[in-house]
């Protein structure tokens, strides 16, 4: 089962970076920037549960909060730069179940996430179905390790896993060489600029049929790369 988790904040950045550490976790982010907007994807993903910035324009996540408290019990976390006690008070009177001062640790708000869908969900880490992942004849179990083209074991190194695993996740979304530099290595130093480029082109003579003509991992001249979509 995937769990979509709802985040409202103004500060986008802050949920792009959030939004990997997620994907780690196989957790589905839908950020909104704004509180109508996050109304508004409210009621047409329904999510799992949600994180409200406290301080955004127009509508604050106070009052986001309020109108989501009319019609769902979905757990929140109130997400706030003040780290005042009235608001924390107010929050949990409306009807939050958490709240995280920032600025943060992105991975302080994901093992706080996973700790309300233990709480409020049958929710499991590493359960057996959502490991595996297939697109195309590619397909990659994350708590094994292991990745198989037309059903035979291939070896990949730890990186060239770390990055196709994270494209695998969402076929046919593009991530920048930033992105997968930050969900690959984090914050460890790395010797060069083309590291990302070099990695992808080990990925790519090991997963396609013609490394040099490419039809899975594709370029995106000027944005980054992506795992292209099967079709349908």
């Amino acid at each position: 089962m995937e769990y979509k988790i709802l985040a409202a904040d103004d500060e986008t950045e802050l949920l792009d970076a959030l939004e990997l550490y997620m994907l780690r976790e196989n957790l589905s982010l839908i950020k909104a920037a704004n509180g109508v907007e996050a109304l508004n994807l409210f009621h047409k993903e329904k999510p799992h549960m949600v994180l409200l910035d406290v301080m955004m324009p127009g509508m604050d996540g106070f009052s986001v909060l309020r109108k989501i408290r009319e019609e769902s019990k979905v757990p929140a976390i109130m997400l706030t730069a003040r780290g005042e006690d009235y608001d924390k008070i107010l929050g949990l009177e409306l009807g939050a179940d958490d709240y995280i001062t920032k600025p943060y640790n992105p991975m302080v708000v994901v093992a706080r996430i996973k700790a309300q869908l233990r709480r409020n969900y049958d929710y499991q880490e590493n359960s057996s179905k959502d490991n595996i992942m297939t697109c195309h004849n590619i397909s990659l179990n994350s708590k094994e390790g292991t990745v198989t083209k037309n059903g035979e074991l291939i070896e990949l190194t730890r990186t060239e896993f770390k990055i196709l695993e994270l494209l695998i996740k969402t076929p046919g979304r593009i991530y920048t060489k930033q992105q997968i530099f930050d969900y690959v290595w984090g914050d460890d130093p790395v010797a060069y600029d083309n590291t990302v480029m070099v990695h992808i082109s080990n990925l790519r003579a090991k997963i396609e049929e013609q490394p040099k003509a490419p039809r899975l991992l594709k370029t995106i001249k000027g944005l980054g790369y992506k795992l292209e979509k099967e079709k349908i």
